[in-house]
């Protein structure tokens, strides 16, 4: 375990540098709006060897540099024991870093292989048994707060996936308590696109470390909604801030759940949001 230290810096362009600072305001945006991290906590922030966990992990200890709060950081990862990982380059990462990090060891991989037959998508059973050791390594460490790399086009497809093959109008909260209710899971990147952090994981030079379950995998549900959102975007620019944008405008009155606004008892005279305007033209 190493003592916490300060994050590497790279010389960039000027591009790169405003990429940086949008990312960084995006991410102090989101903590301040869900009001994600306090003063005191412990954030074990999930390092997959992803670009997304990677970023975030990258911009927090910028962050903490000039927080109005204290707060810890400890890197987790979870090595799974797929065939091939290498289990040497996040060790040797955070070390560089000098960032306090934990890595946990446990087969899952056999054990998803085992369960799942050959051509199923493992991401169900997979993320059950993640979930679980997260959640136990987080009390095991004293974390309070656990930040997962989520990003707005996650959300956004979580949402599609729901709403096709769910038939629930569901995405992913940028903040929610674990169900035993031990710790809260956070989820900074939530106003962040993909696209700006590829970008920017690219500029760092992050050692990506490529997942042999579920990032192998083809023709998941996931995928072919990232392609269905990534073609009405090229066909219609912005579609996908929109998206996101509606999912922070929620009117009930204007669905068809009983249980979210009172259709029953509605009467005349009731000031209901946005009114009757539904049936305008857009």
């Amino acid at each position: 375990m190493n003592a916490i230290g300060q994050p590497v810096h790279f010389e960039h362009s000027g591009n790169f540098n405003r990429l940086k600072g949008r990312l960084e305001h995006l991410v102090g945006k989101a903590i301040f709006d869900f009001n994600m991290i306090e003063e005191g906590d412990v954030v074990m922030v999930c390092l997959s060897g992803g670009k997304d966990s990677y970023t975030l992990l990258d911009i927090l200890l910028t962050l903490r540099k000039r927080a109005p709060v204290d707060f810890r950081i400890i890197a987790m990862n979870l090595d799974q024991k797929q065939p091939g990982f290498p289990a040497d380059v996040l060790p040797g990462y955070l070390e560089k870093l000098g960032v306090e990090y934990h890595i946990e060891t446990q087969d899952t991989y056999s054990i998803v292989k085992e369960k799942i037959p050959e051509g199923k998508t493992t991401c169900s059973l997979c993320s059950r048994l993640r979930r679980g050791i997260i959640y136990k390594v987080a009390g095991d460490l004293g974390a309070n707060k656990i930040a997962l790399g989520h990003h707005r086009d996650d959300m956004v497809e979580t949402l599609f996936l729901n709403l096709f093959f769910a038939g629930k109008l569901k995405a992913m909260p940028p903040k929610l308590v674990t169900d035993k209710g031990d710790h809260i899971v956070i989820r900074p990147l939530a106003y962040c696109t993909e696209k700006d952090i590829a970008r920017y994981a690219r500029g760092m030079q992050f050692p990506i470390i490529p997942c042999n379950l579920c990032g192998s995998q083809e023709n998941l549900q996931r995928q072919n909604i990232k392609q269905m959102l990534s073609d009405w975007e090229k066909q219609y620019p912005g579609r996908s801030q929109a998206i996101f944008t509606a999912m922070q405008n929620v009117v009930p009155s204007h669905l068809l759940d009983g249980g979210k606004f009172d259709f029953k008892n509605m009467s005349v005279g009731q000031d209901v949001a946005d009114g009757d305007i539904a049936f305008d033209d857009a």
